[in-house]
C-alpha cells in the first residue's frame, strides 16, 4: 500500500543551517499494516509523514501509494489518498465551522463539488451515527462550532474525519502528545478501533515507547534520517522498553538521549 524508495531530503541546502532530514529512506507497508514510528529529536519521523503527505517536495527517490507514483503530486492532489491527524488538535479541524460542516468537508475530500444542498438529511444521519462511536456525546451537538470543543474532543473528531472516507493510508504525528493522560488513552483506544475495524494502513509517530510496542503490528526506529530498526509480528509483541533502548544503542552506536521519550516509557 505504501512504498518509499531511497527518499532523501535536505533542508536549507548550501547554508550554515543545512540539515539532512532523510538520508535514503526505504520503507514498504502492506495493506492493513499499522506501523508505529519512534526515534529521538531530529530523527526524521515527522519529515517522513510530511514527505508522504506532500508538505515538502522530496529531493530524490520515489513514493508510491497503492502502486501510484505520487512523488511529484502537490499536497492537494494527494489528499484523496491520505488521512492525517496532527499533534496540535487545532490543526485538523475548522474552528469557525459546525461539527457537521467539518464532517461534510472530510467526506468530500479529493472529490468534485456540486451546487446541491451542502448537507442532506441522510448524510446527517450518517454523521450522527459516526459521532456516536466516539462516545463523547458529540452526536447531540452537530451544529455546535468546533472551536467550542475541548482539545481531546477536537482530536477525536479529527481522527473520525481522517477516516470517514476510508484513506489509502492514515498518518498520525504524535496525535496524543498534547492531551492529558486520560484523554490520550481514549484517543488511542479510538485509533486502534478505527484502524482495526477498517483494516487501515497506518503510520503513527509516537514519543511513548509503551504505546509504540503495544499498538500496531510493526515498529520502526529512526535515527539521523535513517531507519535503524524494523520489527514486526511476534518479535514486536515480546519487546520491552529496555529492548528498544538497547537496540538503539546497538544500531546507532550511541546512547539514547531523548529525555522526553525516556520519561514516557
Amino acid at each position: 500500500m505504501l512504498t518509499i524508495t531511497n527518499v532523501r531530503k535536505t533542508f536549507n541546502k548550501g547554508t550554515i543551517n543545512e540539515k539532512k532530514a532523510l538520508n535514503g529512506i526505504n520503507l514498504s507497508l502492506n495493506e492493513g499494516d499499522f506501523c508505529t514510528v519512534i526515534g529521538g529529536n531530529g530523527a526524521g519521523k515527522s519529515t517522513v509523514l510530511n514527505m508522504i503527505a506532500g508538505v515538502y517536495p522530496i529531493d530524490a527517490g520515489r513514493i508510491e501509494i497503492d502502486s501510484i507514483n505520487i512523488s511529484r503530486y502537490p499536497e492537494h492532489k494527494r489528499a484523496k489518498y491520505i488521512g492525517r491527524v496532527f499533534q496540535d488538535p487545532m490543526r485538523g479541524t475548522a474552528a469557525g465551522m459546525q461539527i457537521e460542516e467539518n464532517l461534510a468537508l472530510a467526506l468530500r475530500r479529493g472529490k468534485g463539488r456540486g451546487l446541491g444542498p451542502g448537507i442532506r438529511n441522510r448524510e446527517r444521519e450518517f454523521y450522527r451515527d459516526s459521532l456516536a462511536k466516539l462516545g463523547l456525546g458529540l452526536q447531540t451537538r452537530m451544529t455546535s462550532k468546533v472551536g467550542l470543543l475541548s482539545g481531546g474532543q477536537r482530536q477525536a473528531l479529527t481522527l473520525l474525519m481522517a477516516t470517514l472516507e476510508r484513506p489509502k493510508i492514515l498518518l498520525q504525528d504524535e496525535h496524543t502528545a498534547a492531551l492529558d493522560p486520560k484523554t490520550a488513552k481514549k484517543v488511542l483506544e479510538l485509533t486502534d478501533e478505527f484502524i482495526s475495524d477498517q483494516n487501515l494502513t497506518a503510520l503513527m509517530v509516537t514519543h511513548n515507547m509503551k504505546d509504540a510496542i503495544q499498538m500496531g503490528n510493526r515498529l520502526i526506529m529512526m535515527h539521523e534520517g535513517r531507519i535503524i530498526y524494523d520489527v514486526s509480528g511476534a518479535e514486536k509483541r515480546q519487546l520491552q522498553v529496555e529492548d528498544l533502548l538497547s537496540k538503539f544503542e546497538e544500531a546507532s552506536g550511541e546512547e539514547f538521549a531523548n529525555d522526553r521519550m525516556i520519561l514516557a516509557k
